[in-house]
């Protein structure tokens, strides 16, 4: 009894437990922040990685593109739709609300 009675009537074990529930909830910097920036930050080192990804396969499609003639030519079909001048080039378009 007389070491609870000493526990709670400390003033310096009151000053501790209030500064740290000071620090943990109410202050700037507090644990739910730092929880949301430590998602954030994985957020970002993810996306930083699959846009290095992005741009090593990008590098490789240039330099393929800069070494290969069929690959431009191929290239320049598919994304520019360029045809010859003796060919018909024919789209075809899916409309995702009739596929099921």
């Amino acid at each position: 009894m007389k070491k609870l009675r000493y526990l709670i009537t400390n003033k310096y074990l009151i000053t501790g437990i209030a500064f740290a529930i000071w620090m943990m909830f109410f202050d700037r910097n507090d644990f739910p922040l730092q929880i949301r920036r430590i998602r954030e930050l994985n957020k970002l080192e993810q996306n930083q990685k699959n846009m290095a990804l992005l741009i090593s396969n990008t590098q490789k499609e240039l330099e393929l593109l800069k070494t290969n003639p069929e690959t431009l030519e191929k290239y320049a079909r598919e994304k520019y739709m360029m045809k010859k001048d003796n060919e018909d080039l024919y789209i075809v378009t899916f409309d995702s609300s009739s596929i099921r």
